[in-house]
């Protein structure tokens, strides 16, 4: 069974007829007919049905067509890979927090395209279970996410640094002339959301017991860094961030830091599936996000 046997076939199936095939393929009709005959020799079953009107996949054709296609699609990744002697190539798509796109991986994207030009970088911010999701199902490469460390199943994660959080109030709000904030006092204050479904919210809301209190504070969920941090400063209310996102408005006041420290810690990640540990692209995205993220954390505040 032979590749190019494989490629007729699919070909024949995806234009409906021989002829169309073999001018998709830049070759002759009888060719076409002889791939498929040979293939057909090979696996013992007839793949179509010659009709009046046309041809038809007999039931072995339907079932041989994933595969051929997924057979297809290896070989042309390994020929690739084989010519680019292993550079990193193609289009890599990947899943981020709004707050990591925005803070953390402009630079690592600046370096990948300068490093590695053959590598197309598709960026997309979504919340974390959905990125995850998507690196298990392949439709996202990899991702880079906030949250805890622990085992996440079919994939494999890395590390890259510590991620702070920090409770910020606008200037004015009566909070930020607390020395020592209580939990009913959290519980009792407008929290404004940055990111819709932030696996470090999630916890926070666990943490205060938010998710199952019969009443609580109202909640502002903007879903956009920036909108909420002009929220916080204007005085609508609290907000927890990562530390990264504010580091500038506590610089120069316009948003303070409340004198609370979240009961939990979370870092920020890259993750890939389990069955993508070879592919070069991702593996030197591993390299330049481990380096990058960490000069990032040594510089001075």
């Amino acid at each position: 069974m032979e590749t190019r046997q494989l490629l007729a076939f699919t070909t024949v199936v995806q234009t409906g007829s021989f002829t169309k095939a073999a001018a998709t393929l830049n070759c002759s009709q009888p060719t076409i007919t002889t791939r498929i005959k040979a293939l057909e020799e090979t696996l013992g079953v007839p793949l179509f049905r010659r009709l009046p009107r046309g041809i038809q996949m007999t039931s072995a054709g339907v079932e041989l067509l994933p595969f051929a296609r997924n057979i297809i699609t290896l070989t042309d990744k390994a020929r690739k890979a084989i010519t680019m002697n292993g550079e990193p190539h193609g289009k890599l798509v990947i899943g981020s927090a709004q707050s990591l796109t925005d803070y953390r991986l402009l630079p690592l994207i600046e370096y990948m395209c300068w490093r590695y030009p053959s590598v197309q970088i598709s960026l997309h911010s979504r919340n974390t279970a959905t990125n995850l999701a998507s690196v298990r199902e392949g439709r996202l490469d990899c991702a880079f996410f906030i949250g805890p460390v622990e085992a996440r199943e079919g994939l494999e994660t890395t590390v890259l640094c510590p991620e702070p959080l920090v409770m910020v109030a606008g200037p004015t709000h009566a909070l930020t002339r607390r020395s020592v904030i209580t939990e009913d006092e959290l519980r009792g204050s407008t929290l404004i959301r940055a990111e819709n479904g932030a696996s470090y919210y999630e916890q926070f809301e666990q943490a205060l017991g938010l998710q199952d209190a019969e009443s609580r504070s109202p909640v502002l969920a903007l879903d956009s860094i920036d909108a909420a941090k002009r929220a916080v400063a204007s005085g609508l209310g609290i907000s927890l961030m990562p530390e990264v996102t504010v580091a500038a408005e506590l610089a120069d006041g316009r948003l303070c830091r409340l004198p609370w420290v979240p009961p939990f810690r979370v870092y920020t990640q890259f993750a890939w599936r389990q069955d993508n540990s070879t592919n070069p692209s991702v593996t030197a995205l591993v390299s330049a996000a481990a380096q990058v993220v960490s000069e990032q954390v040594a510089q001075p505040a």
